[in-house]
């Protein structure tokens, strides 16, 4: 049994990216941990659990629990359930502070994602994780990282200055699915435009420079290092809609890279399948 630390933003954590690699892991027998900044109990971005707020209507108490594009875009039933599970847990309900991890102490590490920046800033800015995190990659023990937290993982430098994914393939939330879930709350979320943008352009920058993907290709050591989805992939398609997300008994719509004792993924849609991969390093 391996013992696994699974890190989450104290706020607006994606309910998927966590609690279905916890659940996969767990149920495998292994031991997972959770740790937050400071120890405090973690809360999940709400509209990615309720899908209550992504319509036009979202915005209107007595509307909102109608949803269309929000039952899309939300987490599924089976996260959903794995998430209430998770969230019973002690470990959820007394987390270890980051400040307080060492890596010799823990066989593995996940880094789930979450992209409304009031609560996911400050997680991606962490200083007390990304030494962790070094820690980790440093005594070479399994990493997982997906969608935002490859951004965690980008961001821990080493002793040169270099990134700790120098060298290493990867991938992440692509700029393709930021912009077209950026696109698609222009229109239903009309009222808060960046929902699903955590770090805006500013003056002078090009489109998608404040990206995950131009952020974590700039700490790589080609850009071409950060991977996606081949255009003659079979199931190019049904990993690139945004529609079609994996399961248990289904990895066809997922992507997820491997690169020695590290593994990443880009979004929600590859959860079972970057779980099962990680799980394979153990």
């Amino acid at each position: 049994m391996a013992r696994i630390l699974l890190a989450l933003a104290t706020t607006d954590f994606d309910p998927t990216e966590a609690a279905i690699p916890w659940r996969i892991l767990t149920q495998a027998g292994h031991e997972v941990l959770l740790a937050t900044a400071g120890g405090v109990r973690a809360t999940p971005d709400s509209l990615m659990l309720t899908g209550e707020g992504l319509d036009l209507w979202g915005a209107i108490p007595g509307l909102k629990k109608a949803t269309i594009v929000g039952a899309v875009l939300r987490a599924n039933a089976e996260a959903r359930a794995a998430f209430s599970a998770m969230a019973a847990c002690q470990s959820y309900q007394t987390p270890i502070p980051f400040a307080d991890l060492a890596a010799d102490a823990w066989d593995g590490l996940i880094l789930p994602g979450g992209h409304r920046s009031a609560g996911i800033r400050p997680y991606l800015e962490d200083k007390a994780l990304r030494a962790f995190v070094l820690g980790m990659f440093t005594a070479e023990k399994p990493v997982g990282a997906i969608c935002h937290g490859v951004v965690v993982a980008a961001r821990a430098r080493r002793a040169d200055g270099r990134s700790v994914l120098y060298g290493r393939k990867t991938t992440g939330l692509t700029w393709r699915q930021e912009n077209l879930a950026n696109q698609i709350a222009n229109i239903t979320r009309f009222w808060d435009r960046n929902y699903y943008r955590t770090y805006i352009e500013e003056a002078g920058e090009p489109p998608g420079f404040r990206s995950v993907e131009s952020e974590v290709r700039r700490a790589l050591a080609s850009p071409n290092d950060f991977l996606d989805v081949a255009r003659d992939d079979g199931d190019f398609r049904r990993k690139t809609d945004g529609m079609h997300r994996d399961s248990d008994d289904d990895n066809r719509p997922a992507f997820v890279v491997r690169d020695g004792n590290y593994v990443s993924a880009r979004w929600p849609g590859d959860a079972f399948t970057f779980a099962k991969a990680f799980a394979s390093l153990l």
